[in-house]
C-alpha cells in the first residue's frame, strides 16, 4: 500500500495471478486472499441501508426494574451508506430486486429507489454476529 501524509490508502501495488481465480491454484498455493473491486471510473452511485440488531441484548424483554423493551432498543440499528460505487451492471435494477453483495450479504432495491437515486436494503449479513456472542456467553 501506498499511503498519503495523513495515513490514507493512495494506491495498491499488486499482481493479478489468474491461476488463482476463485480462491483456488492448480498448483497447491493457499490464496491468502481474493480482491473484489469497482471500478471507480465505470461504477453507479447508491445509497445503501444495512441493518444491525434491533436491540441491544439479546432478550429485551427481560428488563431490569423500572426499564421497559423499548430502553434496550439499539439506537445504532440503521446504517445508511450514502456514496456506494457499484457494479454498472445495477443500474436497471428495480424495486424488489434480489442481489448478494460478495462478502456483505443479501440486498433488495427498496420500493422508493428511482432510476437515478438507488438504494438497496440488507435483508440478510453473510456473518451472524448475534450467534458468535451468544456462544461466547454460554461458555
Amino acid at each position: 500500500m501506498v499511503k498519503d501524509e495523513n495515513g490514507g490508502v493512495t494506491e495498491l501495488l499488486c499482481t493479478y495471478d489468474p491461476q488463482t481465480k476463485g480462491g483456488y491454484a492448480p498448483d497447491g498455493r493457499k490464496v491468502r486472499a481474493t480482491l473484489h473491486w469497482v471500478s471507480a471510473n465505470h461504477a453507479i452511485s447508491a445509497q445503501v441501508h444495512q441493518y444491525d440488531r434491533l436491540f441491544n441484548v439479546p432478550y429485551p424483554e427481560d428488563v431490569a426494574e423500572g426499564n421497559d423493551f423499548i430502553s434496550n432498543i439499539n439506537p445504532d440499528s440503521l446504517h445508511i451508506l450514502s456514496e456506494c460505487f457499484l457494479e454498472p451492471g445495477l443500474a436497471d435494477a428495480k424495486p424488489g430486486d434480489k442481489f448478494q453483495f460478495e462478502r456483505i450479504g443479501y440486498f433488495v432495491v427498496d420500493p422508493d429507489s428511482k432510476p437515478d437515486k438507488l438504494i438497496f436494503n440488507q435483508t440478510v449479513e453473510l456473518r451472524d454476529t448475534w450467534s458468535k456472542i451468544e456462544k461466547a456467553q454460554n461458555q
